[in-house]
């Protein structure tokens, strides 16, 4: 008479395994991602770090309506008080609503630019390295000799020669910040187009477009996340620094770093409102999300599952 398996026990194994309760052979993989994304501590409280600045930027000029646009010269240089949280800056706009408005920009600058560099990345690596040959070496020739040249270069003469919008700074900023997400994702497709189910689609007659589409870039989300969540650190970044340096957007747009150019000659006088603010966004914010995708890299890692 065969043996009844009982539940949780695998047929000849010794019962139920001693893990169960923890991360069960039943929990799918995003569900572990999920759980070990919950234990980094650091990174759950970057993403509630994010959260809030999504909030305070998008939700809180609806509750604290200010003027952005127009100057008010009679009300220049206050200190923060009831009427002014924040104080005011050299024309009169209210610091803390300023606050709001250059985080909604670089907030949404540093998310459009990471996620275009992102896609033209993860295409462009994909491409090359399930190619390969002369056509990835190629491809990947083209990434290095980008790579050479420093992207805040390429900002700097970008914006001398022209002033960009909002629109503007997303396509020059992911048109500069694609070709390390390129190379991460070449890394991982070189891996996966040898795998068997690759080489199986390959032989029943599956074209090379249906291998990238529906093997390698699925099989390389967790690559292409994690690259993602640091490009838009890195984005906003390089908003601050060019509008630190003057060339980003025009009066009366601005973003935190616009803020921090604004507000540097104001600290000698004693004005630290208008520098430390925005300094300290930035700050949070980037870091807030470097320790999302360290969390989010350890998630995915299956080298590191129980």
């Amino acid at each position: 008479m065969s043996a009844v398996v009982q539940p949780g026990q695998l047929p000849g194994g010794p019962g139920p395994s001693a893990g169960a309760g923890t991360e069960g052979p039943g929990l799918s993989g995003l569900r572990l991602a999920v759980r070990r994304f919950r234990r980094n501590r650091l990174a759950v409280i970057g993403l509630a770090v994010v959260v809030l600045f999504f909030l305070f930027c998008f939700v809180g000029p609806l509750l604290y309506s200010t003027d952005q646009t127009h100057t008010a010269l009679d009300h220049a240089n206050l200190g923060p008080s009831a009427a002014h949280l924040l104080g005011t800056d050299a024309v009169g706009h209210d610091e803390l609503g300023r606050l709001m408005y250059g985080g909604k920009v670089s907030l949404v600058v540093g998310l459009a630019a990471g996620v275009l560099a992102t896609v033209i990345g993860t295409l462009w690596g994909a491409a090359a390295g399930y190619a390969g040959g002369w056509i990835d070496a190629v491809m990947m020739r083209v990434v290095d000799a980008g790579i050479a040249i420093p992207a805040l270069f390429i900002l700097l003469v970008i914006s001398a020669i022209t002033t960009p919008g909002v629109g503007g700074l997303i396509l020059i900023l992911g048109l500069v910040s694609w070709l390390v997400p390129s190379r991460l994702v070449r890394a991982e497709t070189l891996t996966l187009k040898n795998r068997d189910y690759v080489h199986t689609l390959r032989a029943i007659g599956g074209s090379h477009t249906r291998a990238i589409g529906r093997h390698i870039l699925p099989n390389s989300v967790s690559t292409v996340v994690v690259a993602a969540t640091f490009q838009v650190a890195d984005a906003i970044l390089l908003v601050a620094y060019v509008s630190y340096l003057g060339l980003g957007l025009q009066p009366p747009k601005t973003d935190w770093g616009g803020m921090l150019s604004a507000g540097l000659s104001a600290t000698y006088s004693g004005r630290w409102w208008l520098i430390v603010p925005p300094g300290l966004a930035v700050i949070l914010v980037v870091c807030a999300f470097n320790a999302i995708g360290d969390g989010l890299r350890d998630a995915f890692d299956v080298r590191g599952r129980g």
